[in-house]
């Protein structure tokens, strides 16, 4: 199903005109209303006019979270606080949180493109819709609750938490589409199991899943475990909050991007210059309709690739790949780079472990040094009589560091705990513990 026909199916060229007229009010009204801005584009010798193509943009400086921050905590809205409806805010994990803002128009454009969303997930309006991505100052919850109803679809805001009470609603409720972090989603069919219900014949269909990093691997494993299809969704407070892309159920093969609210470009992140269609590098995205919070260029940390190729679902629209990583979780060990996530695919091989890992990041010199901590399924800690020391432990170990080594060329250490050792999350996952800054300051 698409939700917004005419915009979503919109042809290169006139979908260029319209970036561009969205573009061209964007810039004149940060310049007009953000000193921030205005300053910059002051500094680079730019002024609003300088915008008649959109190749243009690349005059245009760029944005980091760190501006969001240092203006924390209204300095870059563009709107006075009459005209503001809502604020969201970042979770603050390492300083000041960075808060977005948003007019009336801002919300009715986000639930639109989440309506989209919802819908090119396999959504419709005949469906229940069981949102368990946190409500309050994360955008998740709301911003699904929002599109749903604006698809028209029956949402019900269960929130994060609770599991037991998740179950009991998904059974009596019925819902076809669940929304909820991918590890939230893992963790709900795990408590399934342990009720004696078999997570593949609920009436669950559908899951849309983001907030958090997660592979192809992880996306095999949810849909084998709750029998649905696995979709990914992308987005960011600093941007709006999900739906800036989602994947369509027809493919399932990159991301649909919003492309009338949103201008992408992928950079060299050492160079700042942009790369080819199809080549990795950091996402920069510049807001089209924002009021209370345009945003010019701003640099995500996502590794992702770009395809312009037309798509069988019928939409237009440009695609970026899954989100390979951030580059500030970018790891050296022993001179090779590597994103930690990668090795999940790895771990999901494995199957007498769970999908449930987390990565301890330290100092060996000047490199970086990997444990991965996994855990044992219950069935293989009965077979090995509950020693963590059997000889089929250290064969498991023996695997897994094989298979990490050859698919993603580095050595880790690999710690095999017993089952539900590793913390579960209702919300985001904590996958990586970095001690590297600890062993710095000690």
């Amino acid at each position: 199903m698409i939700f917004n026909e005419e915009l979503e199916t919109l042809e290169r060229d006139k979908l260029e005109e319209l970036q561009l007229n969205n573009l061209q009010k964007t810039v004149q009204r940060v310049y007009d209303k953000v000193p921030f801005y205005k300053e910059k584009f002051t500094e680079a010798g730019l002024n609003p006019d300088d915008i008649q193509s959109l190749d243009d943009l690349q005059k245009l400086p760029f944005t980091v979270k760190k501006d969001l921050r240092n203006h924390y905590p209204y300095g870059l809205f563009a709107s006075p606080m009459k005209d503001i409806v809502r604020l969201h805010a970042s979770s603050g994990t390492s300083g000041k949180p960075t808060v977005v803002a948003y007019s009336e128009n801002d919300i009715d454009n986000w639930a639109e493109i989440v309506a989209r969303s919802i819908a090119a997930s396999g959504g419709s309006p005949n469906d229940v819709m069981h949102n368990a991505y946190g409500y309050g100052l994360f955008t998740g919850g709301l911003g699904l609750h929002h599109g749903g109803e604006k698809l028209g679809i029956t949402t019900v805001p269960v929130s994060g938490g609770n599991t037991k009470r998740q179950i009991m609603l998904i059974q009596d409720f019925q819902p076809q589409v669940i929304c909820s972090t991918p590890s939230y989603a893992l963790h709900i069919a795990e408590k399934m199991k342990e009720q004696g219900i078999d997570p593949k014949r609920t009436s669950l269909k559908y899951g849309i899943f983001g907030a958090e990093p997660w592979s192809e691997a992880m996306r095999n494993t949810i849909e084998q475990k709750l029998g649905i299809k696995a979709m990914d969704i992308y987005g960011l407070s600093e941007i709006v909050g999900p739906g800036v892309s989602i994947e369509c159920v027809e493919e399932q093969d990159g991301l649909h991007i919003q492309e009338d609210h949103f201008l992408f470009e992928v950079i060299d992140p050492d160079t700042n210059e942009r790369v080819p269609d199809g080549e990795y590098g950091e996402l920069v995205i510049t807001s089209l309709k924002k009021e209370a919070l345009p945003i010019i260029r701003y640099r995500t940390g996502d590794i992702a690739a770009i395809n312009r190729e037309k798509c069988s679902c019928g939409r237009t629209t440009a695609r970026m790949t899954r989100v390979k990583g951030r580059i500030d979780d970018m790891l050296v060990i022993r001179g090779v780079n590597v994103f930690p996530f990668e090795m999940e695919r790895s771990l999901l091989k494995v199957k007498e472990l769970t999908p449930h890992y987390q990565l301890f990041l330290s100092k060996d010199g000047h490199l970086d040094a990997v444990e991965l901590s996994v855990e044992l399924s219950e069935e293989s800690y009965v077979r090995c009589e509950q020693d963590l020391e059997h000889a089929d432990v250290f064969r498991l170990k023996q695997q897994l560091r094989s298979s990490i080594k050859q698919e993603c060329l580095v050595s880790v250490d690999v710690n095999v705990k017993p089952p539900k050792s590793i913390p579960r999350s209702e919300g985001k996952a904590v996958r990586i513990v970095d001690k590297r800054m600890e062993q710095a300051v000690n």
